[in-house]
């Protein structure tokens, strides 16, 4: 059976800290719920309770099955700090069939 790139999913996570970010994504990984997680600082320009405001973040991108998406949601929400974090997945249109490959079998035990 073919690998469909559709079946996988970016989540896309940003946290107040490193430290928040890292405590969110090694249970993904550990628990397979994720296959990666990757961190980058960045700065955020957005609207909150009227005023425009920045702040430095980082971003998580996490990579999964579309199939999980549920199930890191509650993970993440579990265990981020903010009000209303982003938390929003796109799915992926293509990928390298050694990708997609390693993907599945790094999410094997979150199979839905």
């Amino acid at each position: 059976m073919a690998i469909e790139p559709t079946d996988f999913i970016l989540i896309f996570v940003t946290a107040g800290s490193e430290a928040e970010a890292r405590a969110i994504a090694r249970p993904l990984v550990a628990d397979r719920l994720a296959a990666c997680v990757k961190l980058a600082p960045v700065s955020s320009v957005y609207r909150w309770d009227g005023e425009v405001c920045e702040d430095s973040e980082w971003q998580l991108t996490i990579a999964t099955r579309r199939a999980s998406f549920v199930a890191v949601r509650d993970a993440v929400l579990a265990r981020h700090s903010y009000d209303l974090p982003e938390l929003v997945a796109v799915p992926l249109a293509a990928g390298t069939p050694e990708y997609l490959s390693w993907l599945r079998d790094s999410t094997a035990a979150a199979e839905v």
